[in-house]
């Protein structure tokens, strides 16, 4: 049987994926589905970078504003609802083009990774968040750097929900969660793909990251912000813990100035676009397309994604 087709467009944060995958779309026949774990939230549009419906383009995409601040959404959920949308654009006879920078996400979709057998120990779990609670998340992640050093290393300390995940299946199975996916990401995967990673030299990205930054604020991030908590929504939930929405809840809390909170975002949005390019160093089968070998010419770069698409036969 053949393989369906399935294009992969990621690469840091702020590094112009957004743009590059309308221009991709347009040229193949594609439909975008966001690999991204804050997009999905309604109402975060600010402090998510979230594609304005303008900028679309008349591009349909898949998996941005589907979910309320206070729902849950995690790589399993993730899963799912992308394999759904890419069900109905094969339906449409188009390519899906799975577009952001949860690397984790997209590794999901693409080795159709099982995780079935990481059922979860709720006891366990609450005992997990508790201890967060009390003694801070940093105490987590070193429990978890015990007994997995390279999850630790691959897991930022403040991301209590994947410490957790990682820490729960140690528990429950005895093995590595970083060797399972290690296995699972050696399966071959089920679809015709191409993985492409656009990235920039290091400097230029940082730039652009503090230049977005400062664009969310002039943009008033803080105002959404303030409307989120006035709605109810507080940092316990997933979706208040993402970059941006929890140093701007410490500053509205009176844990911090504006001042520090903004170089807070802006240093661990840094951190961040370190640990994805790490990440997509370690996947396999990946076409790095690097903006400043061709001059920052978009037309070049998509030229290389098509002509690489072709060889694949993909287009």
């Amino acid at each position: 049987m053949m393989k369906q087709p399935l294009i992969i467009l990621t690469g840091p944060t702020a590094v112009g994926k957004t743009k590059m995958s309308i221009a991709l779309a347009k040229a193949v026949g594609g439909e975008i589905i966001s690999a991204d774990s804050m997009q999905v939230y309604r109402q975060m549009d600010i402090g998510s970078a979230k594609i304005r419906p303008e900028e679309m383009d008349g591009i349909r995409h898949h998996l941005i504003d589907v979910l309320d601040p206070d729902e849950a959404f995690h790589v399993v959920r993730f899963q799912e609802m992308a394999k759904a949308a890419m069900d109905q654009i094969y339906g449409r006879h188009k390519i899906p083009i799975l577009t952001g920078g949860t690397g984790f996400y997209i590794q999901a979709v693409l080795y159709d990774i099982d995780f079935t057998e990481n059922g979860g120990d709720s006891a366990y779990r609450r005992e997990l968040e508790g201890l967060a609670r009390e003694n801070g998340p940093e105490f987590l992640h070193r429990m978890l750097a015990q007994v997995d050093a390279r999850s630790a290393e691959e897991i930022h300390a403040h991301n209590v929900k994947r410490t957790i995940r990682a820490l729960e299946y140690f528990h429950q199975t005895g093995k590595k969660i970083s060797e399972h996916n290690q296995e699972q990401r050696e399966k071959e995967s089920p679809y015709n793909f191409a993985y492409f990673v656009l990235n920039d030299e290091r400097q230029r990205l940082y730039e652009r990251i503090d230049r977005r930054v400062d664009e969310m604020l002039e943009d008033g991030l803080e105002e959404e912000v303030i409307r989120l908590k006035d709605r109810g929504f507080t940092r316990d939930m997933v979706s208040m813990q993402g970059l941006g929405y929890k140093e701007m809840l410490d500053y509205l809390e009176g844990n911090c100035s504006l001042e520090e909170a903004v170089t807070i975002i802006k240093r661990d949005t840094r951190h961040f676009a370190k640990r994805q390019i790490t990440w997509f160093k370690r996947e396999r089968d990946v076409i790095w397309l690097d903006k400043d070998k061709v001059d920052y010419d978009e037309d070049v770069l998509l030229k290389q994604m098509l002509g690489e698409l072709k060889r694949r036969q993909i287009v």
